[in-house]
């Protein structure tokens, strides 16, 4: 089935709901007070949602999956670099479930915008 670029706007922001949930969890853990790798990620997260907030709240699809196109391998690139560093930042269910939570997300952004 075919979206057109409004649903796959709507879609790919109901993911990013996800993520803005994962980057509020890092943001305001004690961890990321100690951890630049982990402040790299969140920040990341929040770069890529700021830059779609232009388009989304003009209702401008195409520039909307445009710039997520761009956008998209610096949010695939601070999800790898969280999965990479979250067992050694924490082996809490907490940090685990963000781990998985913000991989299934990106995941299908990534479908998505393909």
């Amino acid at each position: 089935m075919t979206m057109s670029p409004s649903d796959l706007m709507q879609r790919v922001d109901t993911l990013l709901s996800h993520v803005w949930m994962v980057r509020t969890f890092l943001k305001h853990s004690e961890e990321a007070e100690e951890d630049d790798e982990l402040c790299e990620v969140h920040r990341a997260l929040y770069d890529f949602m700021l830059a779609l907030g232009g388009p989304l709240k003009a209702g401008d699809a195409e520039a909307y999956l445009k710039q997520a196109k761009k956008k998209y391998a610096k949010l695939r690139k601070a999800t790898e670099l969280f999965l990479q560093i979250q067992p050694e930042v924490s082996s809490h269910t907490n940090f685990q479930m963000a781990a998985v939570s913000l991989k299934t997300a990106v995941d299908e952004i990534g479908q998505l915008l393909a």
